[in-house]
Protein backbone atom coordinates (compact mmCIF):
# COMPACT_ATOMS: atom_id res chain seq x y z
CA UNK A 1 0.00 0.00 0.00
CA UNK A 2 2.83 2.64 1.03
CA UNK A 3 4.49 1.22 -2.05
CA UNK A 4 1.78 2.65 -4.29
CA UNK A 5 1.52 5.17 -2.33
CA UNK A 6 4.17 7.31 -1.73
CA UNK A 7 5.07 8.74 -5.12
CA UNK A 8 1.87 9.99 -5.31
CA UNK A 9 2.43 12.05 -1.97
CA UNK A 10 5.39 13.72 -3.24
CA UNK A 11 5.33 17.51 -3.23
CA UNK A 12 8.54 18.66 -4.07
CA UNK A 13 11.46 16.83 -6.15
CA UNK A 14 14.83 18.69 -7.72
CA UNK A 15 18.78 17.05 -8.14
CA UNK A 16 19.52 17.73 -4.16
CA UNK A 17 15.94 17.06 -2.40
CA UNK A 18 12.37 15.56 -1.80
CA UNK A 19 9.93 16.63 0.03
CA UNK A 20 6.73 14.10 1.05
CA UNK A 21 3.25 14.76 2.24
CA UNK A 22 3.51 12.26 4.97
CA UNK A 23 0.05 10.60 6.19
CA UNK A 24 -0.52 10.95 10.10
CA UNK A 25 -0.16 7.10 11.79
CA UNK A 26 2.58 5.93 10.10
CA UNK A 27 6.42 5.98 11.55
CA UNK A 28 9.16 7.39 9.30
CA UNK A 29 11.55 4.62 10.10
CA UNK A 30 11.59 1.40 11.83
CA UNK A 31 11.14 1.42 15.13
CA UNK A 32 12.97 -1.10 17.54
CA UNK A 33 9.21 -3.42 17.72
CA UNK A 34 9.32 -2.90 13.61
CA UNK A 35 6.19 -2.39 11.94
CA UNK A 36 5.11 -0.28 8.60
CA UNK A 37 7.17 2.48 7.89
CA UNK A 38 7.60 5.32 5.29
CA UNK A 39 11.43 4.25 5.27
CA UNK A 40 10.32 0.95 3.57
CA UNK A 41 9.08 2.30 0.63
CA UNK A 42 11.86 4.61 -0.24
CA UNK A 43 13.03 2.48 -2.84
CA UNK A 44 10.15 3.78 -5.08
CA UNK A 45 11.28 7.38 -4.82
CA UNK A 46 15.05 6.62 -6.52
CA UNK A 47 14.28 8.48 -9.75
CA UNK A 48 17.44 6.90 -11.68
CA UNK A 49 19.67 7.37 -8.96
CA UNK A 50 21.33 4.32 -7.27
CA UNK A 51 20.57 4.70 -3.96
CA UNK A 52 17.21 5.66 -1.81
CA UNK A 53 16.81 9.05 -0.34
CA UNK A 54 17.21 9.05 3.25
CA UNK A 55 15.55 11.33 5.87
CA UNK A 56 16.66 14.63 6.61
CA UNK A 57 14.51 14.88 9.67
CA UNK A 58 12.12 13.23 11.47
CA UNK A 59 8.28 13.28 12.27
CA UNK A 60 6.58 11.44 14.97
CA UNK A 61 3.87 8.72 13.86
CA UNK A 62 1.35 10.64 14.47
CA UNK A 63 2.13 14.11 12.66
CA UNK A 64 0.96 14.44 9.18
CA UNK A 65 2.66 16.94 6.42
CA UNK A 66 6.22 18.20 4.91
CA UNK A 67 8.67 15.65 5.39
CA UNK A 68 12.20 16.33 3.72
CA UNK A 69 15.07 13.78 2.07
CA UNK A 70 17.83 13.89 1.12
CA UNK A 71 18.63 12.31 -2.41
CA UNK A 72 21.97 11.21 -1.94
CA UNK A 73 25.22 11.73 1.11
CA UNK A 74 26.18 15.26 0.02
CA UNK A 75 22.46 16.56 0.22
CA UNK A 76 21.92 15.16 3.19
CA UNK A 77 25.12 16.59 5.20
CA UNK A 78 23.95 20.56 3.17
CA UNK A 79 20.34 19.74 4.81
CA UNK A 80 21.68 18.39 8.08
CA UNK A 81 23.78 21.66 8.59
CA UNK A 82 21.00 23.82 7.62
CA UNK A 83 18.39 22.25 10.12
CA UNK A 84 20.70 22.32 12.85
CA UNK A 85 21.67 25.70 12.13
CA UNK A 86 18.24 26.67 12.13
CA UNK A 87 17.52 28.02 8.85
CA UNK A 88 15.45 25.74 7.73
CA UNK A 89 12.08 27.17 8.74
CA UNK A 90 9.11 25.12 9.81
CA UNK A 91 5.57 25.64 10.14
CA UNK A 92 2.70 23.64 11.70
CA UNK A 93 -0.70 24.05 11.95
CA UNK A 94 -2.41 22.51 15.19
CA UNK A 95 -5.88 22.58 16.68
CA UNK A 96 -6.21 22.77 20.18
CA UNK A 97 -8.03 22.40 22.99
CA UNK A 98 -9.43 25.80 24.53
CA UNK A 99 -6.88 28.30 23.43
CA UNK A 100 -4.54 30.99 24.30
CA UNK A 101 -6.72 34.42 25.51
CA UNK A 102 -4.41 36.50 22.83
CA UNK A 103 -3.62 36.10 19.59
CA UNK A 104 0.15 35.34 19.13
CA UNK A 105 3.10 34.90 21.35
CA UNK A 106 6.23 33.18 22.28
CA UNK A 107 6.63 30.01 24.31
CA UNK A 108 10.14 29.77 26.20
CA UNK A 109 10.13 26.82 28.32
CA UNK A 110 13.42 24.54 28.49
CA UNK A 111 12.92 21.15 27.86
CA UNK A 112 14.34 17.34 29.35
CA UNK A 113 13.58 13.57 28.75
CA UNK A 114 10.01 12.43 31.22
CA UNK A 115 11.44 9.76 32.26
CA UNK A 116 14.66 7.15 30.81
CA UNK A 117 12.47 4.49 31.21
CA UNK A 118 9.45 6.03 29.15
CA UNK A 119 11.78 6.65 25.47
CA UNK A 120 11.31 10.19 24.12
CA UNK A 121 8.98 11.37 26.22
CA UNK A 122 9.32 15.09 27.69
CA UNK A 123 8.80 17.43 29.88
CA UNK A 124 9.31 21.13 30.59
CA UNK A 125 12.46 21.28 33.03
CA UNK A 126 14.06 24.74 34.08
CA UNK A 127 17.80 22.69 33.89
CA UNK A 128 16.60 21.50 30.69
CA UNK A 129 17.98 22.61 26.91
CA UNK A 130 16.26 25.22 25.25
CA UNK A 131 13.15 25.20 23.07
CA UNK A 132 11.26 28.46 22.25
CA UNK A 133 7.95 28.18 19.93
CA UNK A 134 6.22 31.26 18.50
CA UNK A 135 2.56 30.67 17.59
CA UNK A 136 -0.62 32.45 16.45
CA UNK A 137 -4.06 31.74 16.82
CA UNK A 138 -5.51 31.33 12.78
CA UNK A 139 -9.23 30.98 14.18
CA UNK A 140 -11.48 30.19 17.55
CA UNK A 141 -14.25 28.49 17.39
CA UNK A 142 -16.57 25.70 20.23
CA UNK A 143 -13.93 25.56 22.31
CA UNK A 144 -11.37 25.13 20.51
CA UNK A 145 -8.43 26.90 18.39
CA UNK A 146 -6.23 26.79 15.31
CA UNK A 147 -2.93 27.97 15.79
CA UNK A 148 0.36 28.39 13.45
CA UNK A 149 3.33 27.01 15.53
CA UNK A 150 6.90 27.92 14.56
CA UNK A 151 9.45 26.13 16.19
CA UNK A 152 12.71 28.02 16.60
CA UNK A 153 14.70 25.18 18.23
CA UNK A 154 14.12 21.73 17.67
CA UNK A 155 13.43 19.38 20.51
CA UNK A 156 11.38 16.21 20.89
CA UNK A 157 7.70 16.67 20.86
CA UNK A 158 8.36 20.31 21.73
CA UNK A 159 5.48 21.79 19.94
CA UNK A 160 3.05 18.92 21.79
CA UNK A 161 4.91 19.43 25.19
CA UNK A 162 4.73 23.52 25.05
CA UNK A 163 1.23 23.84 24.28
CA UNK A 164 0.07 21.69 27.05
CA UNK A 165 2.31 23.20 29.50
CA UNK A 166 0.79 26.52 28.90
CA UNK A 167 -3.25 24.61 28.85
CA UNK A 168 -3.96 24.25 25.38
CA UNK A 169 -2.89 20.62 24.14
CA UNK A 170 -3.40 20.03 20.90
CA UNK A 171 -6.45 17.60 19.96
CA UNK A 172 -6.27 13.71 20.18
CA UNK A 173 -2.55 13.85 21.87
CA UNK A 174 -2.45 10.52 23.53
CA UNK A 175 0.90 11.86 25.85
CA UNK A 176 0.59 15.18 26.68
CA UNK A 177 -3.56 15.94 26.38
CA UNK A 178 -6.67 13.45 26.26
CA UNK A 179 -5.85 11.30 22.92
CA UNK A 180 -9.75 10.48 21.43
CA UNK A 181 -10.76 9.15 18.21
CA UNK A 182 -9.55 12.75 16.34
CA UNK A 183 -6.07 11.54 16.71
CA UNK A 184 -3.28 13.72 16.64
CA UNK A 185 -4.16 17.12 15.17
CA UNK A 186 -0.69 18.55 14.07
CA UNK A 187 0.30 18.91 10.60
CA UNK A 188 3.50 20.11 9.25
CA UNK A 189 1.72 22.58 6.93
CA UNK A 190 5.18 23.73 5.44
CA UNK A 191 8.63 24.14 5.38
CA UNK A 192 10.92 26.93 3.42
CA UNK A 193 14.42 25.74 2.87
CA UNK A 194 17.71 27.84 1.40
CA UNK A 195 18.99 25.23 -0.22
CA UNK A 196 21.04 27.13 -3.63
CA UNK A 197 22.57 30.48 -2.80
CA UNK A 198 21.89 31.57 -5.84
CA UNK A 199 18.35 31.01 -5.60
CA UNK A 200 15.35 32.14 -3.50
CA UNK A 201 14.34 29.90 -0.75
CA UNK A 202 12.03 27.13 -1.34
CA UNK A 203 8.70 27.04 0.15
CA UNK A 204 6.86 24.21 -0.17
CA UNK A 205 2.95 23.63 1.80
CA UNK A 206 1.17 20.41 2.57
CA UNK A 207 -2.49 20.12 1.70
CA UNK A 208 -4.70 19.71 5.03
CA UNK A 209 -5.64 16.65 5.63
CA UNK A 210 -9.43 15.58 5.20
CA UNK A 211 -9.45 14.62 9.02
CA UNK A 212 -8.56 17.93 10.30
CA UNK A 213 -10.28 19.88 7.76
CA UNK A 214 -13.39 18.31 8.48
CA UNK A 215 -13.17 19.46 11.97
CA UNK A 216 -11.83 23.26 10.96
CA UNK A 217 -15.07 23.03 8.74
CA UNK A 218 -17.29 21.74 11.82
CA UNK A 219 -16.13 24.04 14.11
CA UNK A 220 -16.14 26.94 12.41
CA UNK A 221 -12.25 27.52 13.21
CA UNK A 222 -11.09 28.26 9.10
CA UNK A 223 -8.25 30.94 9.31
CA UNK A 224 -9.23 34.83 10.65
CA UNK A 225 -8.65 37.44 8.36
CA UNK A 226 -7.53 39.67 10.78
CA UNK A 227 -4.64 37.58 12.05
CA UNK A 228 -2.23 37.56 9.47
CA UNK A 229 0.18 34.80 9.08
CA UNK A 230 4.03 34.77 10.60
CA UNK A 231 5.40 35.22 7.73
CA UNK A 232 3.39 37.97 6.30
CA UNK A 233 3.95 40.00 9.20
CA UNK A 234 7.83 39.53 8.96
CA UNK A 235 7.65 40.23 5.19
CA UNK A 236 5.28 43.71 6.52
CA UNK A 237 7.65 44.48 8.70
CA UNK A 238 10.57 44.41 6.58
CA UNK A 239 9.51 46.75 4.24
Amino acid sequence: MIDADLEARLLYRDALMLVLDKPAGIAVHRGPKGGENLEAAFHTLRFGLPRNPALAHRLDRDTSGCLVLGRHRKALEKLGLLFKQGKIEKRYWAIVLGGPAEDRGLIDLPLDRLDRSRGWWMKVDPLGLPARTEWTVLGRGDRLALLELRPLTGRTHQLRVHCAALGFAILGDPIYGQGGATGLQLHARSVTIPLYKAKPPIEVEAPIPEPMRAILDARGLGPRDDIAPTRDREAESST
